[in-house]
């Protein structure tokens, strides 16, 4: 592998003049496009200076609506279930379920202003709007978890089968909001700089830390464009994204190094602007969405204070190895398998559990587990026999409920198992048309 090309002025100039000739050839007019690059980076770090490693690279996060319109059975399925969300009694709230293939999506109580239905689990956050309303007739947000397990082009592929079910679809995927990341090992101080070396249009930069550690940098939030530079190590404690791990490591980290995530932000206002709309469009300019970010919107420079033209200011060595990543390469592994459960981690209940044991077994003097485990088993009958008969239920019936409840959050068991698997007839009609038969 080579080592990756600094970017200094005259490599910006040469970039510019591509902009130009990319508007040129698009007949773009004033209007400014993105420039694809000509794809001569190499996705790895000098290895003389040791600026960055790269581990994985990609898409985040995928917004994406389509329009169209639900079928009427679907519509009227959906008003129950969503009626159903909203019941008085937990156990009934436990049956607002929506099984669509290998899917068991909990139906929400609530929409949102322009969406009537939300549909959730692991994989996809589908909002539906009911027939006849001026907006798409789907929105949905793909889960990054999804994303390490699927390329954008698959995911969406199964998403469109999915949606096929439940609606007309009128349009391909048009794009709301996609966010592209690159995960890479640097021992840089991401703090060793401050604000004035940040040379962008965004009209924000700000620092972050946590309990005295630097976390990070945020530019831009809540424009068309934003960009993060933080340590995604701390952010996976909270965020509970240990599926990472496994793939840093495929990819080179050892356990010692530090982690980075440079992420930018692109929402449906920009895209529109470089004349990006579909997914197939958008998916095709992410070495010029890249680009565009890191040489032309934001430059991590190095302060000059004899030169007070910031522009001229030299590109900071690893800000100049991540510029020049090339999209068309591949961008890591992925998982091999994937779950549309949200449930949580097997550790966090244990833990809980264990916790209630030993302070259990601490307010009644034990400090054998086998001398404990038979008596604390009784104790928790008995109490969980009381709350039942408060509630006028029996010991069966209130376990049923309470495992119906979480199970209906985590998308792992069915509990209207003699329901129909929500394919509609005129959705099975529609599903043989588009297939030919």
């Amino acid at each position: 592998m080579k080592n990756q090309p600094a970017v200094n002025q005259e490599s910006q100039q040469s970039e510019r003049a591509s902009v130009r000739r990319e508007r040129q050839l698009r007949g773009d007019g004033d209007r400014e496009a993105v420039a694809v690059p000509s794809n001569t980076a190499i996705n790895n770090s000098n290895p003389e200076t040791g600026e960055v490693k790269f581990l994985r690279f990609g898409v985040d996060s995928l917004y994406l609506s389509y329009q169209g319109e639900l079928y009427s059975d679907v519509n009227e399925k959906l008003i129950a279930l969503k009626a159903i969300a909203q019941a008085e009694h937990p156990q009934e709230q436990a049956k607002a379920q929506f099984a669509l293939g290998e899917h068991l999506f909990e139906v929400k109580d609530k929409g949102s202003s322009f969406f009537n239905y939300v549909l959730e689990d692991n994989a996809f956050r589908i909002q539906l709007s009911r027939p006849g309303k001026a907006v798409p007739m789907a929105y949905v947000k793909l889960s990054s978890e999804y994303l390490t397990h699927k390329k954008p082009e698959d995911a969406e592929s199964a998403l469109y089968a999915l949606l096929s079910q439940l609606g007309r679809i009128d349009s391909t995927a048009h794009v709301s909001r996609i966010d592209l990341f690159c995960d890479f090992v640097s021992q840089q101080n991401m703090e060793g700089w401050n604000r004035s070396a940040w040379v962008t249009h965004a009209g924000s930069v700000n620092a972050y830390s946590t309990d005295n550690q630097f976390t990070g940098w945020a530019i831009g939030l809540g424009g068309v464009i934003a960009g993060r530079l933080y340590n995604k190590l701390l952010e996976i404690i909270k965020s509970n994204k240990g599926y990472l791990i496994p793939l840093w490591a495929q990819a080179g980290w050892s356990s010692d190094e530090p982690i980075w995530r440079l992420e930018f932000e692109f929402k449906r206002q920009f895209l529109t602007q470089k004349g990006l709309v579909r997914l197939d469009e958008v998916l095709k300019n992410l070495n010029g969405l890249w680009s565009y970010a890191t040489t032309e919107w934001l430059k991590l420079t190095i302060p000059n204070s004899d030169d007070e033209t910031r522009a001229r200011w030299p590109i900071h060595p690893m800000w100049a190895s991540l510029a020049a990543l090339d999209w068309e390469t591949n961008g890591g592994p992925l998982q091999s398998r994937f779950s549309n459960e949200r449930t949580p981690e097997d550790r966090i209940s244990l833990n809980r559990a264990f916790s209630a044991l030993t302070t259990w077994m601490a307010a009644h003097s034990f400090t054998e587990w086998e001398e404990a485990i038979v008596p604390f088993r009784t104790a928790l009958y008995h109490y969980i026999n009381n709350r039942a008969m408060d509630g006028g239920m029996s010991f069966e019936e209130l376990i049923t409920e309470k495992v119906a409840i979480k199970a209906r959050q985590f998308n792992t068991i069915n509990n209207t198992p003699d329901d129909d698997d929500g394919i509609t007839d005129a959705a099975r009609a529609y599903r043989k048309l588009s297939d030919g038969e």
